[in-house]
C-alpha cells in the first residue's frame, strides 16, 4: 500500500471489542467492497469496506472476514479469506496478499483462499445460532447500487433461512465512533497532509487563475505525501460559488476582491480529514469580508468548546444556532423581530447558515454514528459553521477536525492558518 504500515495491534484490539458485544455462538461475516464499473471496461479506484478495514486492515478486493468467537476449534474462530493469486494476476493486476502478509497486516493466523469460503462457512454454522450481517444503516445512505455485501446477505438468507440473524451495524457503528489513539494518529497524518495542500494553495492564489488550477496543485501535494488523494470531492468555490454548499465543478476564474472557499481534505490509510478555509483571492480581506469572517470564527471557537462528553448533536446544533443568531443580528442580517417571528422548525438563522455544524469523521468523512449518541472522549468531529450571503457574493465557512479528550479538545488542524492576520501575512510575503 502507498501508506506506511499501520500495525496489526489496532485491528486485533478492534476485533476483541467486537467479540465482547456478540451473543453466544455467533458468527460475523464482513465482505469487501466491489470494484465499481464506469463504462466499457473501465473501473473506479477501489475503496475498501470501512468495516473490513476497521477489523482487519486488509485493503484488497474480494476479501471476506469471518469471526466466530465460540467455535470449538480455536484456529477457526478468526478466518480471513483472500484471493489466491497466480502469474496471470501478478502480471495484469500486480501483487496480492500472501497468507503470511495478510496475517502480518491483520493479526489473523488462519488465512484461506476465497474459494474455500462456502465450505468453511458451512462448517462454522454447524456450531452457530446467530449470524451477524452488515447492512448500510448510515442516516444519509441513499444509494441505489447493490453492493457485494447486499448480494451476500441475500445469498445467506436464502441458503440458511433457519438461523437467527442479527444486525452488525449498531454494534460496529458504536465501536467505530470512539477512536483508538492509533486511529487518531492516522487522522493527524491526514490533517498534516491537508495542511501542506492548503499552504500550497495559499501561495498560488491570485486573480485570474481558475478554481481547477488550485484543485490540481492541492491534489499533487496530497499524492506527494502518500495520500491516494481527496477524501471527498473537493469544493474550490470563488465568489458567489461559495454560496452553493455542494459546488464541485471548480471551473471558474477567480476574481480580484472575491473570497475563495476551499473545502478540501486528504485521506491517509483510508482515514479522512475535512478542512474548510476561506481566503481572499487578492490576499486582503475587505472590511465587510473581515467582519463576517470574524463572526464565523467566533462561532467556530465557541462551538468547539461545546464538544464535551454528555452532549449530543441535536442539543449541540440548537446551542450553536443560538450563537449564530446573535452574530447575524450583530451583522445586521437579522433583527429581533425576525427571531421573534421565526418558525421553530426552521429558525431565522437558517437563511444564512443552513447546514449542520458538526459530524463524526473517521474512516468515512461522514462517519457512522447515531446523531443521538452522547459525546465521549475519543470521538472526532468536524466543526464547520458558515455564513452565506448570495446577494453579496460572499460565502464564508471555517472548519477544523476536533478530538474530544479528557482535558477538553484537541484540534488536529491547529497548525493550519485560520486567523485573518496570519492568512494575510502568508499571502503577502
Amino acid at each position: 500500500m502507498r501508506y506506511e504500515t499501520i500495525g496489526k495491534s489496532l485491528f486485533i484490539r478492534n476485533r476483541e471489542k467486537l467479540k465482547a458485544q456478540l451473543k453466544p455462538n455467533s458468527v460475523v461475516i464482513v465482505c469487501s467492497n466491489d470494484i465499481m464499473p464506469t463504462n466499457a471496461d473501465g473501473t473506479m479506484p477501489f475503496r475498501q469496506n470501512s468495516n473490513l478495514l476497521y477489523l482487519s486492515g486488509i485493503d484488497q478486493e474480494a476479501s471476506i472476514l469471518l469471526i466466530a468467537p465460540d467455535f470449538p476449534d480455536q484456529h477457526m474462530q478468526e478466518i480471513l479469506f483472500v484471493t489466491e493469486t497466480n502469474e496471470h494476476i501478478a502480471v495484469w493486476e500486480g501483487h496480492k496478499y500472501t497468507p503470511a502478509e495478510a496475517t502480518e497486516t491483520s493479526g489473523i493466523q488462519n488465512v484461506m483462499w476465497s474459494h474455500k469460503f462456502e465450505q468453511t462457512f458451512n462448517t462454522i454454522l454447524a456450531e452457530t445460532e446467530h449470524i451477524y450481517l452488515y447492512q448500510n444503516e448510515h442516516i444519509r445512505n441513499a444509494t441505489e447500487v447493490e453492493t457485494r455485501t447486499d448480494r451476500f446477505n441475500t445469498w445467506c438468507h436464502t441458503q440458511y433461512p433457519n438461523y437467527s440473524y442479527e444486525r452488525l451495524a449498531p454494534i460496529i457503528y458504536s465501536l467505530r465512533t470512539v477512536k483508538e489513539e492509533r486511529e487518531i494518529e492516522l487522522m493527524q497524518t491526514a490533517c498534516s497532509i491537508t495542511e501542506k495542500g492548503f499552504r500550497k494553495a495559499m501561495n498560488i492564489v491570485k486573480p485570474g487563475i481558475y478554481e481547477f488550477e488550485l484543485e490540481a496543485d492541492i491534489l499533487g501535494e496530497f499524492v506527494r505525501n502518500r495520500s491516494k488523494g481527496f477524501a471527498y470531492t473537493p469544493i474550490i468555490a470563488g465568489g458567489g460559488n461559495a454560496c452553493v454548499l455542494h459546488y464541485t465543478e471548480n471551473k471558474d476564474e477567480l476574481k480580484d476582491g472575491d473570497l475563495i472557499l476551499m473545502d478540501i481534505g486528504a485521506e491517509y490509510a483510508n482515514y479522512a480529514s475535512d478542512l474548510t478555509r476561506t481566503i481572499p483571492v487578492n490576499g486582503r480581506y475587505t472590511r465587510r469580508q473581515r467582519v463576517i469572517y470574524e463572526s464565523v470564527l467566533k462561532v467556530k471557537n465557541l462551538a468547539t468548546d461545546m464538544l464535551r462528553p454528555g452532549n449530543d448533536i441535536p442539543t449541540y446544533h440548537k446551542e450553536v444556532g443560538e450563537l449564530m443568531t446573535a452574530e447575524l443580528i450583530h451583522l445586521g442580517l437579522l433583527d429581533k423581530t425576525d427571531v421573534k417571528n421565526q418558525d421553530p422548525k426552521w429558525p431565522a438563522y437558517k437563511k444564512y447558515f443552513m447546514h449542520g455544524t458538526s459530524h463524526h469523521i473517521g474512516l468515512d468523512v461522514h462517519d457512522v454514528a447515531s446523531i443521538y449518541t452522547k459525546f465521549k472522549e475519543g470521538m472526532v468531529f468536524t466543526v464547520e459553521p458558515g455564513i452565506y450571503i448570495p446577494a453579496e457574493g460572499i460565502g464564508i465557512r471555517l472548519e477544523d477536525d476536533i478530538v474530544i479528550t479528557k482535558e477538553g479538545t484537541r484540534n488536529l488542524m491547529r497548525n493550519i492558518p485560520i486567523e485573518i492576520e496570519e492568512i494575510e501575512e502568508i499571502m503577502n510575503t
